[in-house]
C-alpha cells in the first residue's frame, strides 16, 4: 500500500521529445505518430483545399509525406513546436500539388452551353483568373500565418511588434547592417543556442565577430533579435523579404 502512495507518475514523453527518438531511427515510433496525428494532417490539408479531406484522397497524401518531411527536419533550435513547424509544410506542399495539377489545365465552368470559340475562350481566360486569384489568396493566408506564428515566437523574447517598429533603424543601410549581425549571429552555433537558450543576445562575443561597435549592437538589439529568428526558422515570405534588403 505504502508503495502505491509513494509511486511517482511517469513524465508523458513530449511531442518534441518523441521526435527526437524518431531521429535517432525508431520506426515504429514514426509510423505511431504519423497514424496518432492523421487528423491534424487532414485539417491542415483540408484548410488549402477548403472541403473535407478523406484518406483517399492525393492532397491527403501529399500531407502524410509532408509531415514525415517535417518530423526529418524538425529542430528545437527553430525556436517553434513541431506543429507549427509541420504545418507550414504541409500547406506549402498541398499548395506546390495543386499549382502543378493546374498549371496546364483550364477548369471547364460552361454556364451557358457556348458552341462558339469566342464564347470557349472567354471561359478559359475567366478560369486563368480563378486559378490565379485562388494562388494569391492561398499565399495571402500563409503570410498571415507566418506572421501569428512569429508574433507568439517574439512573445517568448519579451518581444512585441509594437517593439520592432519602435526599434528599426531608420536608414536603410543601418538595417542593412543589423541584418548582416543577425545573419552572423544565427550562424554561429554557440551564439545561436545562446540565444535561444538565454532568450537574449550575446552583445559581448557577437561584437568580438563584427564591424559594427557594441554601442550600435545594443542601440538595434530587439531589430536584431527578431531579424535572427526569422533566419532560424521557417518563414519563407519573411526571408524572401530579407533577401531581396541584402540584394539592394
Amino acid at each position: 500500500m505504502l508503495s502505491l502512495l509513494f509511486m511517482t507518475k511517469k513524465k508523458k514523453r513530449t511531442l518534441e521529445e518523441t521526435v527526437l527518438l524518431i531521429q535517432e531511427g525508431d520506426r515504429n515510433l514514426l509510423d505511431e505518430t504519423i497514424d496518432a496525428y492523421k487528423p491534424f494532417i487532414a485539417k491542415a490539408v483540408s484548410s488549402v483545399c477548403k472541403r473535407y479531406i478523406y484518406e483517399t484522397d492525393d492532397e491527403f497524401s501529399i500531407g502524410l509525406i509532408a509531415f514525415n518531411e517535417a518530423i526529418e527536419k524538425y529542430s528545437p533550435e527553430r525556436g517553434s513546436s513541431l506543429l507549427s513547424f509541420s504545418e507550414v509544410i504541409i500547406k506549402r506542399r498541398v499548395i506546390d500539388y495543386i499549382r502543378k495539377q493546374t498549371k496546364n489545365q483550364h477548369i471547364s465552368i460552361d454556364l451557358t452551353n457556348a458552341t462558339n470559340e469566342e464564347e470557349s475562350a472567354g471561359t478559359s481566360i475567366v478560369n486563368e483568373l480563378s486559378l490565379d486569384d485562388y494562388n494569391k489568396k492561398n499565399d495571402e493566408q500563409l503570410r498571415k500565418d507566418e506572421i501569428l506564428h512569429f508574433q507568439s515566437l517574439l512573445t517568448t523574447f519579451d518581444l512585441s511588434f509594437s517593439d520592432l517598429l519602435e526599434n528599426s533603424p531608420k536608414h536603410a543601410d543601418a538595417r542593412k547592417n543589423a541584418i548582416i549581425v543577425a545573419k552572423i549571429l544565427v550562424e554561429d552555433t554557440e551564439l545561436k543556442e545562446f540565444l535561444f537558450e538565454k532568450k537574449r543576445m550575446p552583445i559581448k562575443q557577437l561584437e568580438k565577430m563584427v564591424n559594427v561597435s557594441r554601442k550600435t549592437i545594443e542601440r538595434n538589439r530587439k531589430y536584431i533579435i527578431a531579424i535572427a529568428l526569422i533566419l532560424s526558422s521557417d518563414y519563407v515570405y519573411m526571408k524572401d523579404y530579407l533577401k531581396g534588403v541584402l540584394d539592394t
